[in-house]
């Protein structure tokens, strides 16, 4: 037995499972989920690993017929949604549907779906049940789920971080943006699934260490031109803006963080 990480499509993050000494990156294979028999795909093959998927097991490679028989039910899963949207709309139900997935052996199909909160979907199951003649399974997934699913265009120009390699979403606050000197404009700092964007996380401890050596806005400090107060900082630079007044003259000069000093004001005890 080896250690493989894979990813299917029901999984939200790439998993480790045990696979047969045949298996090898890339190649795809038959899996057992507590939702059925999935067809996944080998992302590596890597050193043995205690953190494995308990719920996934590997059964065999895929054959061909396999393979063609998952891209039938998948193109029918497609067709299927449709039905799902016009049965949505009968029964007048807040949730919008995501994908359509079959088991490989066709015997039931997941339906992912994103919903604000929790809504009572048993008579669209028996509806579904009824006319797409299948074993029904509603799946609730998060908006940013959602977005990791179908994959879309990030404001940088490519794929979604979360599409191409994230495998868990990391905490994001609006503080890091603060802390990089962001906009605060909601429409600057979202992803297209209208949360934060994850990619805040990526450089907010290197934000964080530099900006220790920065003084704050609004501090007083000695600067090479005499006492001034802080404007703005850059932090990658190191650079500190500063308002210096020297009598009625006043200039604003930016100087290396190492440069200045802040000046501690000693509250007055009474």
């Amino acid at each position: 037995m080896q250690t493989a990480l894979i990813k299917y499509n029901l999984a939200l993050k790439d998993q480790l499972i045990n696979v047969g000494d045949e298996v090898k990156a890339k190649d795809t294979i038959v899996i057992e989920t507590t939702r059925g028999i999935l067809l996944a795909k080998v992302v590596s093959i890597v050193g043995q690993s205690k953190e494995l998927e308990k719920e996934v097991k590997y059964v065999r490679v895929a054959t061909d017929s396999d393979i063609t028989n998952d891209k039938e039910l998948q193109e029918k899963a497609k067709a299927n949604m449709e039905v799902v949207d016009r049965l949505i709309a009968k029964n007048n139900i807040d949730m919008k549907p995501v994908s359509c997935e079959y088991t490989l052996d066709g015997s039931k199909i997941i339906i992912s779906f994103v919903c604000e909160g929790r809504v009572d979907f048993r008579e669209l199951v028996k509806d579904l049940a009824g006319e797409l003649k299948v074993r029904i399974e509603l799946r609730q997934i998060g908006i940013r789920d959602q977005a990791k699913s179908i994959g879309c265009m990030g404001i940088c120009g490519k794929e979604c971080c979360c599409k191409q390699y994230l495998n868990d979403f990391d905490k994001v606050s609006i503080k890091m943006a603060k802390t990089q000197n962001l906009s605060l404009n909601p429409t600057k700092i979202s992803g297209t699934c209208g949360r934060l964007m994850c990619c805040l996380a990526y450089e907010n401890d290197t934000y964080e260490d530099l900006g220790r050596n920065c003084c704050k806005c609004g501090a007083r400090v000695r600067t090479p031109d005499g006492e001034g107060s802080v404007i703005s900082n850059n932090i990658l630079k190191q650079t500190c803006t500063c308002k210096v007044e020297k009598g009625d003259d006043v200039k604003y000069c930016e100087y290396p963080v190492s440069d200045i000093k802040e000046i501690k004001i000693q509250k007055r005890i009474e």
